[in-house]
């Protein structure tokens, strides 16, 4: 970007102030198993009680034909659009952290200059560390807590945290783009991602938005109530359970996928766990998981029927 171009973006109050800040990000549009990352983000907003500190620019960052805003249409009348927007918000948390919300769907276009623009707003912030945040569809059981696993340029950082490392090529998301964009300016940079069971990723599963916010507390140091999301977790574990246990050969499956979690998480192997966001991958690949797909479908018409 030149000197004489725009800034791609419009702030709607002067730059604040703030105490070493930490970005979160999630955007939308790459992997989110059950909106996991989405929920957590939310739950992180509300607590923090953020402001839209600014909007970029659609126009330059947004493929309007993949993306097209909403019209409100009342009784004939177009009453208003409403736009696809990427934000920057700021807010605090309950322990008097500054925070830095990155939000909204990931860029269509221009990733290399959305990052380096997103970054430089950023320091301008302060920003001390960026964390982004996504969840993948894994062959995990809802009986355990999610697990956490991470990515970052920095090997010192990632020597710091416990979460499971992967060693894998897969397709990027912005939030890979932006751990650089940070890391090249000195910025720590990780991102986090939680398994969600592949047999519950096409629906809401708070545990793994839990497993999120608890990873923010331990890489930044941020206070997030996670109450709701616990009560909504423990009614969620309570209708599967019913359900798993009523079919032996379901119930048979999430025994054996509690047996390798309860192997890898032992000792050093649960580092070797996690080779992969595919739902039949890393040790799980050599035995064959029975009807995971159609215990899914049960599953979601059981929650349906349970309102």
């Amino acid at each position: 970007m030149s000197p004489a171009d725009p800034v791609p973006y419009r702030l709607h109050e002067p730059l604040p102030e703030l105490d070493a800040p930490v970005l979160v990000g999630m955007l939308t549009g790459w992997i989110d198993a059950s909106a996991a990352a989405a929920s957590a983000l939310a739950t992180l907003e509300a607590a923090c009680d953020v402001r839209t500190l600014a909007t970029f620019d659609g126009d330059v960052f947004v493929d309007y034909r993949a993306r097209r805003p909403t019209m409100e249409l009342r009784d004939g009348r177009n009453v208003r659009l409403v736009w696809p927007e990427i934000e920057l918000k700021v807010g605090r948390d309950p322990g008097g952290h500054d925070v830095v919300v990155l939000s909204g769907p990931e860029p269509d276009t221009a990733w290399r200059r959305f990052g380096a623009v997103a970054t430089g707003l950023a320091l301008q912030l302060g920003v001390r560390s960026a964390i982004f945040l996504g969840a993948y569809p894994f062959a995990a059981p809802h009986t355990r807590p999610s697990r956490l696993s991470c990515s970052s340029p920095s090997r010192e950082l990632l020597a710091g945290v416990s979460f499971l490392k992967s060693s894998v090529d897969v397709p990027a998301g912005m939030g890979a783009v932006l751990e650089h964009a940070f890391h090249d300016r000195q910025v720590p940079a990780i991102g986090l991602w939680a398994q969600v069971p592949h047999y519950l990723g096409a629906m809401s599963y708070p545990a793994a938005a839990v497993a999120l916010l608890e990873g923010l507390g331990e890489v930044a140091g941020l206070s997030v109530d996670t109450t709701l999301l616990r009560n909504e977790a423990t009614i969620q574990r309570q209708r599967v359970d019913q359900l798993v246990a009523a079919n032996d050969e379901h119930l048979a499956m999430v025994r054996q996928l509690e047996a390798v979690y309860d192997a890898t998480s032992a000792g050093a192997g649960a580092e070797a766990s996690d080779e992969g966001a595919s739902a039949t991958g890393g040790p799980l690949a050599s035995q064959p998981l029975p009807n995971a797909d159609e215990l899914a479908a049960e599953i979601e018409r059981f929650l349906r029927d349970q309102g």
